[in-house]
């Protein structure tokens, strides 16, 4: 176990919108948080185009860190749209562990080697506020509700045993996303989360939940809306049929 992630090329997705006030203190917490592991860790910006110069300041950290990589993409085109670019992006350079988090510091870098040494006993690790250990922070009563009940309503009408299905903060072992079909993908936003995890479960791949606590953004705009809860509440009847 000690020696699982040695040698190991991992890759972390940010996928950016209007996200320029996090990128620069996150990008540096995440190499401060990982440097003692014994693996290759790079950083993957996938952008759509953000109004706010993210993008620009993706490239500027670029050049001065070779660990870090951009994706730019032409519009906002969704969540879902910039983790499956980002996959296929680390597919083709043959990363061994791929991870989705997001740029905010909800998913706070300190829970990066835990999840990473986690991924040696799964093929997918979930990093889960639902489990013993976990839970939120700074989170108002409608909120809690809305995210506690999503999951248990995703549970119900899938019939899977996970706790956190909305979360995004997870590892992928290369051979599970090989696995998971990404081509016929088509959910946004919490329906992502809920499809990939479902699509893993029923093609038989070990998942796992490990326990952190997730932590309202710092600084801009939650990118929760109305459409995504929405698309959520429907998309789990539509996602009885995936295999």
């Amino acid at each position: 176990m000690k020696r699982y992630l040695e040698g190991k090329r991992v890759l972390i997705i940010l996928p950016t919108y209007n996200e320029r006030e996090n990128l620069e203190p996150l990008t540096a917490s995440i190499f401060r948080e990982t440097d003692s592991l014994p693996c290759e860790l790079s950083i993957l910006v996938v952008d759509d185009n953000s109004p706010d110069g993210t993008g620009d300041l993706a490239d500027l950290l670029a050049e001065v860190n070779p660990r870090i990589q951009v994706l730019h993409r032409a519009g906002k085109e969704g969540l879902g749209r910039a983790y499956l670019a980002g996959f296929a992006w680390a597919l083709e350079r043959d990363y061994d562990l791929i991870m989705e988090m997001d740029a905010d510091f909800s998913h706070h870098p300190r829970y990066l080697p835990v999840l990473l040494r986690a991924s040696a006993e799964a093929d997918i690790v979930l990093g889960s506020r639902y489990v013993g250990g976990g839970g939120t922070v700074n989170w108002g009563v409608g909120r809690r509700i809305l995210s506690q009940g999503g999951s248990l309503y995703a549970r119900t009408v899938l019939g899977l045993k996970q706790r956190d299905l909305t979360g995004g903060f997870k590892v992928f072992q290369r051979s599970a996303l090989e696995t998971l079909d990404l081509t016929s993908v088509h959910s946004e936003g919490y329906a992502f989360q809920i499809e990939l995890t479902l699509r893993a479960v029923r093609r038989g791949l070990k998942v796992i939940e490990v326990p952190i606590v997730f932590e309202d953004r710092r600084v801009g705009q939650s990118k929760m809306s109305g459409n995504i809860v929405s698309e959520a509440l429907f998309m789990v009847w539509k996602l009885r049929g995936v295999r």
